[in-house]
């Protein structure tokens, strides 16, 4: 899940004076990502969730979707229908979802709990179907293996990328394997939301937040 562009924080992208700010404290005194207090609901997103490494098929299949559908919109839309998604998409594990048939993918269209947009819907379920002809964990393990190098960490919104070259590679190697709306800046953010790159600003508390 994640940010928006640019830099790739969830959110709509910053004017200026946003994006040169450098961590902020919150109500508890403690200094976050400006972005994490925008919101009442991205605190726990960006204490708890955020950078954190995911692992699994089905999570990360879950993520990339969720980032598929935020393209063009707030993160905040999404993460506020999360639940809805899950419960629509049989909580993204592939091989259910790639088992769904054409009176499913109607219910999709009609459900207000998600974004119902044609072709990211139809991406997910074409997606799906790709994902499961792969083997356990190939998924985990080419994702994984486009994590970047340790960089320094970034004092301000400005310091974050949209896209690296490691996600315009991951980009373009779930393209040629047949996969849907995994664009380089969509791919970035799956790397800073699943904990492959750690963008939580220099002096924010949770930077050094354990990643396990």
């Amino acid at each position: 899940m994640s940010p928006a562009e640019p830099p790739v924080v969830p959110e709509a992208a910053p004017d200026a004076a946003r994006a040169a700010t450098g961590a902020v404290p919150g109500p508890d005194g403690l200094p976050r990502c400006p972005w994490g207090l925008s919101a009442p609901d991205y605190v726990a997103y960006h204490d708890e969730e955020w950078g954190r490494p995911v692992h699994g098929d089905d999570a990360l299949f879950e993520r990339l979707c969720l980032e598929a559908f935020q393209s063009g919109l707030s993160w905040l839309t999404i993460l506020r229908r999360r639940e809805g998604f899950r419960a629509a998409f049989a909580g993204f594990r592939i091989a259910e979802v790639a088992a769904f048939t054409q009176e499913d993918r109607t219910r999709l269209l009609a459900d207000p709990g998600i974004i119902r947009n044609r072709a990211k819907v139809d991406a997910t379920l074409a997606n799906a179907r790709v994902l499961a002809d792969w083997q356990p964990g190939e998924l985990d393990e080419l994702i994984w293996s486009h994590a970047p190098a340790p960089r320094p960490a970034p004092r301000t919104l400005a310091d974050v990328p949209a896209v690296t070259p490691e996600s315009t590679a991951l980009s373009k190697e779930l393209k040629r394997r047949g996969l849907r709306f995994v664009g380089p800046t969509t791919a970035y953010a799956l790397l800073q939301a699943c904990g492959l790159t750690n963008d939580h600003l220099a002096d924010c508390a949770m930077r050094e937040a354990p990643r396990h």
